[in-house]
């Protein structure tokens, strides 16, 4: 084992791990529900219940043992890990509720440690100048506990734990060497009665039985070497117990009348069964305690992990609650609060509804730490190397079975932790401002996009696959225009997917490298305040030629590829258009649609009003104009009364003609526009078609007029000029007609 993986404060090797998960484990529920379960639903339908119930353990525990052989688990243990894993604010959520299930257990444990007086009872209180109850015997505890922590520390609690241990070991021993009790005939245990409790809810009371085996986790704070103690300790204990319970199982149904074992009245009819009846109580006062014992070690280092984390939304709490006494590095003001809470919930002496809160939030850590171990698995991470490996269907079944239990056991209480860990989730985002965005899922999602990525590029497409823009958009004015980026913007909103280029003039060097990455700094701050999902990049070359023949070239980042080139320039600056005109042959070389904007100081105005603008000579740009119209105006941006006007320029005489063509186009469907929106003009001889769209655009926001390649090489740049009265125009080429369905 590499020496940075051991801790030089750490005291415990991986017994007390092991000790606290198997005194946990065994604790309450066996004592006094397993010989209920096993007169309800038999021994066959006990073991169904251990064996369900360890499809969530053992994945857990075999998910905890890789991550704990992957990474140094330091403080706080299930936090620790689920937080380095999901992200501080995702960890801290399920971080708190973990924290309030290990407090609340400790009041839990020592309810039912209490239940261990009650034979005892009348005898003591014959000695007694006044009666005491069970509720008093609570209180003492947890007074005597408080003390044993904050004074001794976990030392002395890892010395008691041992005793205690031992005591339970001692009393299964006797219980099954004793025989059957008195009038035991035969066995008639071992079938399920379908005339009793529903299994499931055999399944709810029985199952915090098998919940114990990540406590020791929490001590990882405190041992010598985690990624041996933690997957040793914590597998043996989850291995060792389902065996233990399953014997359990036959001894109680080879020993007992289903009748018997299923009288409430007589909850420790274990001992019934043991060579000496003593032992049982004596058994589950171990138990119950060292269980209690184990949570109160646990709970205050998860909580004192949550604030050295910063997590709690008061500073002085934070800095309080992190402080360790000097002496043994205990967190004792975490442990004081600890034994509050198990104070208040002893004084309210029933725990049953809240125990069952507390196995949800626990289904919760459990079901967080096998999705661990599956995403990293499905990440491939380099960096994830653990030397045990849990395979990726064990984590995804411990997962789903967590999901699938907490409904199937409490609906209700599944729903109430979720939105409970989801309002604090919420709370510590506004309080913190900013999520973290984990390794993990950054992963997640590369492998996600990779494997989509490759899918789409090696899936070939449909004839009649409906068509969607790919755009790359390429300029060297970004940060002083911002039309093209806000075109794109609204182009891949939802329908398509755009991919923004800035041009940065020099030769490849650190110096301009430097430049790059500021730059690409700069476009991610503007995808974050515009909210689009526009991919962002940069591009150095020595002229801007170069980058337009590089971005033509670009693979498609969804896994489609580009499809369409935007340009833009200043209306006002004849030399940008100019050399747009000239390189449109490059674009047009690999066979991509085309779209100019010629950007004014109007920009996109109030949002509102599109034109597009048809001529006799442009049918084929018809309908990509219309598309992209209508992709624009589902943006956000533009919803607020946004309409589209269509306008047909046309000799005088083909005016009826043209009109008889568009209102049939939106009688079948194919032109998805109001007929009240589509205005035919007749040209006049000696009025040019921009002098049409001059006087009649005016108040457009944005005006889409078509565009023929030969018109470009004939009339160069000056086909983009001459429409200096209206305000932002999009040109636009299409390689071929589009099917409007």
């Amino acid at each position: 084992m590499d020496s940075t993986s051991l801790n030089p404060k750490g005291k415990f090797g991986t017994a007390p791990v092991f000790l606290t998960a198997i005194s946990t484990i065994l604790g309450a529920i066996m004592f006094l529900r397993f010989g209920y379960s096993v007169g309800q639903v038999g021994v066959y339908g006990t073991i169904a219940i251990i064996v369900i119930g360890h499809l969530v353990t053992i994945p857990t525990a075999m998910a905890l043992a890789e991550i704990a052989t992957n990474q140094k688990v330091e403080g706080g243990g299930e936090y620790f890990i689920i937080s380095r894993s999901f992200g501080l604010t995702i960890g801290a959520a399920i971080g708190i509720a973990l924290y309030l299930s290990q407090a609340i257990s400790v009041a839990f444990y020592l309810i039912a440690f209490t239940e261990a007086f009650e034979p005892l009872l009348p005898l003591i209180n014959s000695y007694l100048p006044f009666e005491i109850n069970k509720m008093i015997i609570g209180i003492i505890s947890v007074a005597l506990l408080s003390w044993l922590m904050l004074t001794k520390g976990a030392s002395s609690g890892m010395i008691l734990l041992y005793i205690v241990v031992a005591i339970l070991s001692l009393s299964l021993i006797m219980f099954f060497a004793g025989g059957p009790i008195d009038g035991f005939i035969k066995p008639d245990a071992f079938h399920l009665n379908k005339e009793k409790n529903d299994f499931f809810f055999i399944f709810a009371i029985v199952f915090p039985a098998f919940t114990g085996m990540t406590a020791g986790v929490g001590l990882s704070g405190d041992l010598k070497n985690p990624k041996v103690s933690i997957p040793f300790g914590t597998l043996a204990a989850t291995l060792i117990g389902m065996v233990i319970y399953i014997f359990i199982a036959f001894k109680l149904g080879s020993s007992a009348s289903a009748v018997q074992l299923g009288d409430l009245n007589n909850q420790l009819i274990m001992a019934d069964i043991a060579i000496w009846w003593p032992i049982i109580p004596i058994g589950l006062a171990a138990a119950t305690i060292s269980s209690a014992l184990g949570s109160v070690m646990v709970a205050p280092r998860t909580l004192n992990a949550i604030s050295v984390d910063r997590i709690i939304p008061i500073p002085r709490l934070n800095n309080w609650l992190s402080k360790l006494k000097i002496k043994n590095g205990e967190p004792v003001n975490a442990t004081i609060v600890t034994c509050i809470i198990a104070f208040f919930f002893v004084l309210m002496g029933d725990v049953n509804a809240v125990a069952e809160i507390i196995s949800m939030f626990f289904m919760v850590t459990y079901g967080s730490i096998c999705l661990i171990s599956l995403f990293e698995n499905f990440a491939s991470n380099p960096a994830y190397r653990p030397s045990f490996k849990s395979k990726w269907y064990i984590s995804m079944l411990g997962a789903v079975m967590c999901i699938g239990l907490m409904f199937k056991i409490n609906t209700g209480y599944a729903i109430i932790s979720i939105l409970l860990m989801t309002v604090i989730y919420g709370l510590l985002s506004y309080y913190h401002k900013k999520g973290d965005m984990a390794i993990i899922f950054s992963g997640v999602i590369f492998q996600i996009s990779r494997n989509l990525q490759v899918f789409l590029q090696k899936r070939k497409a449909s004839e009649n696959e409906a068509w969607r823009p790919s755009v790359v958009a390429i300029s060297k004015d970004s940060f002083d225009r911002f039309a093209a980026f806000d075109l794109l913007k609204w182009i891949s909103h939802r329908i398509g997917f755009g991919t923004y280029i800035h041009h940065i003039n020099g030769y490849l060097s650190s110096k301009t490298i430097h430049q790059a990455e500021l730059d690409h700094a700069r476009l991610i701050k503007m995808t974050q305040i515009s909210d689009s999902s526009v991919f962002v990049d940069t591009m150095v070359n020595p002229n801007y030629v170069n980058s337009i023949t590089q971005a033509l070239q670009l693979p498609g980042i969804s896994g489609q590829e580009n499809n369409m080139i935007l340009f833009e320039f200043n209306k006002h600056q004849e030399e940008g258009c100019q050399e747009i005109a000239e390189n449109i042959g490059l674009a047009k070389a690999v066979d991509y649609d085309i779209c100019i904007l010629s950007s004014s100081d109007k920009d996109f105005g109030f949002n509102n009003e599109i034109d597009i603008w048809i001529t006799g000579s442009d049918y084929q740009n018809a309908n990509l104009m219309i598309y992209i119209a209508y992709i624009i105006l589902g943006h956000p941006d533009w919803s607020n009364g946004g309409q589209i006007k269509l306008f047909n320029v046309c000799a005088e005489e083909d005016s009826e003609e043209q009109r008889g063509k568009m209102l049939e186009m939106i009688k079948t469907g194919r032109l998805p526009i109001s007929a009240n929106n589509i205005e035919i003009i007749s040209k006049a001889e000696g009025v040019s078609e921009k002098d049409i769209i001059n006087q009649k655009s005016r108040d457009a926001d944005l005006t889409i007029v078509g565009f023929q390649y030969e018109q470009v090489k004939h009339a160069g740049h000056e086909t983009f000029t001459g429409y200096e009265k209206i305000g932002n125009v999009l040109f636009v080429n299409a390689r071929s007609e589009k099917t409007i369905v």
